[in-house]
C-alpha cells in the first residue's frame, strides 16, 4: 500500500474522529455547548476589528492633520475610544462567559463518556481481557481521557476563535487592500506548508507515544502486581532491563513528536516577521508609485491604510502561529480519543438467551411450578417456547451435561477435543490431569466465559446459549484460584455473592466456609476494612473469605478451581468441613491438584491434552490401574 494512500486514510480516521467527538458534546449539551460556541466565536469577532477602529482614527487625525482643524477631531475620535471599550467590555463578558461554562462541558462530558467506558467495560467479554494488558486498559481512563479534556477545554476552543479570527482579519484586510491582500495569501501559503509538513510528522509520532505509553503502563502493572516474584527470584535487574526497553521507544516516539512540534513555532514566528517585512515595504511601495488601491472600501492607499494592515498582518500571522500550538494538542486529544472510542466500539458480550431464573412456588391446586412474585427459595427456569408461545417452568436442579464439546481459544488452536461430562444434581464431579489438560478452561464454558466451537451443553436439560448469561451465572456459585477482594469491609466482600444478603446470611456463610473465627480475631470483626485486593490477610485467610462468598449466594451448583490451593494443610482440613457442608446437595466440579481432595467425588475425570481419557469413581479408576492410578501412586507427577 503506498503511502499516499496510508496518509489518506489516517487524515479520514482523524476527520471521522473529530466529528465523533464533536456529535458526543453536543448529544451530552444540546443546548449549552452551542452558548458556549456562540460566546467562542463573539470573542473572536471582538478581538479582530481592533484594526478598523485603528483605521477610522487614523483617517480623522490624517484629516484633521491636512485640515488643521483638530477640535472637530477630538469627538470623533472620543466616539471611536468609547465605542471600542463598550465592544471589547462585551467581549471579556463573553469571554468569562464562555470560559466559565466551557469547564462544566468538559468535565461533565468526560464525566459522561468514563460512565460509558465502564459500562462498556462491563458488557465485554471475558476474551478482552485475556487478550489485553490491564495497565493499557488503564491507560485508556487516564492518560488518553486527558489528553481528550486538554482538547475539549483548551484546543479547540482556540482553535474556533482563531479561525474566526484569521477569517474575519482576511476579510478587513481584502475589504481595505486587495493588492496588500495577496501579499500576505503568498507568505500564509508558505507558513501553510510547513504547517502541515511539520505537523503530519508531529501527529505520527504523537499518535505513536499514546500507544507507547499505554504500554509502558501495562508493563509497570505487570510488574507491581508481581513484586514479589521479582524479588523472589532476583529478577530486578533484568526486569529493570525489560522497562528500560520499552521506555527507550516511548522516549524516541515522544523525541520526535516534541522535535518537530517544538520548531514548527519558531519557525512560523520569523516567517511571520518577514511576511511583515514585506507588507511593509510593499506598503511603502505602492505609496511612493502611487499605485492606484484596489479594494471592497474605495480607499485610497495612504498611511490610515497602510498602518492599520501592518497591525492586522502581526495579528494574523500570531493566529496562525497560535494554530501551530494548538494542533499537537489536538493531534494528542485525537489519538487518545481513538484509543477511546476502540474500547467503546469493542464488540459486547452476545446474549441471545431467552430462558430466565425466577423464584417459583408450586401451585396446591394442579401441583405444578409456577413463578411466585416473592422469595420463596424455590428456583426455576422460565421457558418461553416460541413455536407455539406457552411458557413452561423447569426447577433447578442442577443437572449439567456437556456432550462432544470441542473448543479452542483461537480457532487455529483446539484445546478441547469431544469432551462429554455428565453431572446429576448432587454430584460432586472432579477434574484431574496436567496444567493446560483443559479443566478450567471446562469450567469457563459451563457458565459460558467461552461459548463452544462444537457440541452441547445442558442445564437441567435445556442448552446454555437459550439460558441468559446473566441467570445462567446467578445459579452457579464459583470460588476461582486467583483470590479478588474488593475495597471495603469483610461483610461487603461476603456480601458481593449476594448484595441483598443480611448481615445475619453473611455471617452464617461465613460459618459454613471456617472463616468465622479469623474474621472474628480481625481489628474490627467483620467491620474490618480491606483494602489493595485484601492485603493485610493472608493468602489462605482471603481463599476462605472467597469461599463465604460464594457459600452466601446459595447456588445449586458451585465451581470449585483450586479451592484450596492456598490453604495449609490444617486450615485446608477445617475449609474442606466447611466445603462438605457447602457442597451437600449441590451439583460441584471440584478442580485439584491435590488428589486427597478429590478421593470423595462421585466421578473423577482424567484429562489429558484437552481429551477424556478415563472416568471414574476413586476406586473405580485405583482398580483400573491406569492414568489416575499413576497419579495417585506417585508413578509419575501431576505436573
Amino acid at each position: 500500500m503506498s503511502k499516499a494512500s496510508t496518509a489518506a486514510r489516517a487524515k479520514n480516521r482523524k476527520s471521522g474522529t473529530l466529528k465523533r467527538i464533536i456529535k458526543m458534546l453536543f448529544s451530552f449539551y444540546p443546548v449549552l455547548l452551542p452558548l458556549v460556541m456562540a460566546g467562542v466565536l463573539l470573542c473572536g469577532l471582538i478581538n479582530s476589528i481592533g484594526s478598523v477602529f485603528l483605521q477610522k482614527a487614523l483617517e480623522v487625525i490624517s484629516t484633521s492633520w491636512q485640515t488643521g482643524d483638530w477640535t472637530a477631531a477630538q469627538p470623533k475620535i472620543l466616539g471611536l475610544v468609547t465605542v471600542l471599550a463598550i465592544i471589547y467590555l462585551i467581549g471579556n463578558l463573553s469571554s468569562l462567559f464562555w470560559n466559565r461554562y466551557m469547564g462544566v462541558v468538559t468535565q461533565g462530558s468526560l464525566e459522561k463518556l468514563r460512565e460509558k467506558m465502564f459500562n462498556r467495560m462491563q458488557d465485554l467479554p471475558i476474551r478482552y481481557f485475556d487478550t489485553n494488558q490491564r495497565g493499557d486498559i488503564m491507560s485508556h481512563y487516564t492518560n488518553d481521557i486527558d489528553t481528550l479534556r486538554q482538547m475539549i477545554s483548551q484546543s479547540l476552543p482556540n482553535l474556533l476563535q482563531t479561525i474566526i479570527v484569521l477569517a474575519t482579519v482576511l476579510g478587513i484586510m481584502f475589504y481595505f487592500s486587495a493588492w496588500m491582500g495577496l501579499v500576505i495569501i503568498a507568505g500564509v501559503a508558505v507558513m501553510t506548508f510547513l504547517t502541515k509538513l511539520l505537523g503530519s510528522n508531529s501527529a505520527r509520532f504523537f499518535i505513536a507515544q499514546q500507544m507507547e505509553l499505554g504500554v509502558v503502563e501495562g508493563h509497570i502493572e505487570e510488574v507491581m502486581n508481581g513484586q514479589k516474584v521479582v524479588k523472589a527470584f532476583c529478577h530486578e535487574r533484568a526486569a529493570e532491563e525489560d522497562f528500560d526497553e520499552r521506555n527507550e521507544k516511548l522516549f524516541e516516539v515522544s523525541q520526535k513528536a516534541n522535535m518537530f512540534a517544538n520548531i514548527l513555532m519558531p519557525i512560523l514566528m520569523n516567517l511571520g516577521n518577514l511576511i511583515y517585512v514585506m507588507v511593509a515595504l510593499a506598503g511603502g511601495v505602492f505609496l511612493a508609485l502611487d499605485v492606484p488601491n484596489l479594494s471592497f472600501s474605495g480607499l485610497p492607499f495612504s498611511i490610515a491604510v497602510v498602518v492599520p494592515f501592518l497591525n492586522m498582518t502581526k495579528q494574523f500571522c500570531g493566529q496562525i502561529g497560535q494554530v501551530s500550538q494548538q494542533i499537537n494538542a489536538v493531534v494528542m486529544g485525537l489519538a487518545g480519543a481513538e484509543r477511546i472510542f476502540e474500547l467503546l466500539d469493542q464488540e459486547p458480550e452476545v446474549d441471545e438467551g431467552y430462558v430466565t431464573l425466577v423464584d417459583a412456588q408450586v401451585n396446591p391446586d394442579t401441583w405444578e411450578i409456577e413463578e411466585a412474585d416473592h422469595r420463596t427459595g424455590l428456583w426455576a427456569w422460565k421457558h418461553p417456547h416460541k413455536a407455539d408461545g406457552t411458557v413452561t417452568y423447569v426447577p433447578l436442579r442442577g443437572d449439567v451435561r456437556m456432550v462432544d464439546v470441542d473448543f479452542g481459544y483461537t480457532p487455529d488452536h483446539e484445546v478441547l477435543h469431544g469432551v462429554s461430562v455428565y453431572a446429576k444434581p448432587g454430584q460432586k464431579v472432579a477434574f484431574v490431569g496436567a496444567t493446560g489438560a483443559g479443566k478450567t478452561t471446562i469450567t469457563n464454558l459451563i457458565n459460558r466465559f467461552y461459548d463452544i466451537a462444537d457440541g452441547k451443553i445442558r442445564y437441567d436439560g435445556i442448552n446454555v446459549n437459550k439460558i441468559k448469561k446473566a441467570d445462567l451465572r446467578r445459579s452457579l456459585g464459583v470460588v476461582l484460584q486467583d483470590v479478588n477482594l474488593f475495597t471495603g469491609t469483610v461483610m461487603d466482600n461476603i456480601r458481593y455473592g449476594k448484595l441483598d444478603a443480611t448481615d445475619e446470611e453473611c455471617i452464617k456463610a461465613a460459618e459454613l466456609a471456617g472463616a468465622d473465627d479469623f474474621i472474628r480475631r480481625l481489628p474490627d470483626g467483620y467491620n474490618t476494612m480491606l483494602t489493595g485486593n485484601g492485603s493485610q490477610l493472608s493468602q489462605g485467610q482471603r481463599q476462605l473469605v472467597s469461599i463465604a462468598r460464594a457459600a452466601v449466594a446459595d447456588p445449586p451448583a458451585m465451581i470449585l478451581d483450586e479451592a484450596t490451593s492456598s490453604i495449609d494443610t490444617r486450615t485446608e482440613a477445617i475449609v474442606q468441613r466447611g466445603m462438605d457442608a457447602l457442597m451437600q446437595g449441590r451439583t460441584t466440579f471440584v478442580i485439584a491438584h491435590r488428589l486427597s481432595t478429590v478421593r470423595n467425588s462421585d466421578v473423577i475425570i482424567c484429562l489429558d491434552h484437552g481429551r477424556v481419557i478415563e472416568r471414574g469413581t476413586h476406586d473405580e479408576l485405583i482398580a483400573k490401574k491406569g492414568y489416575y492410578y499413576q497419579l495417585y501412586t506417585g508413578a509419575f507427577e501431576l505436573e
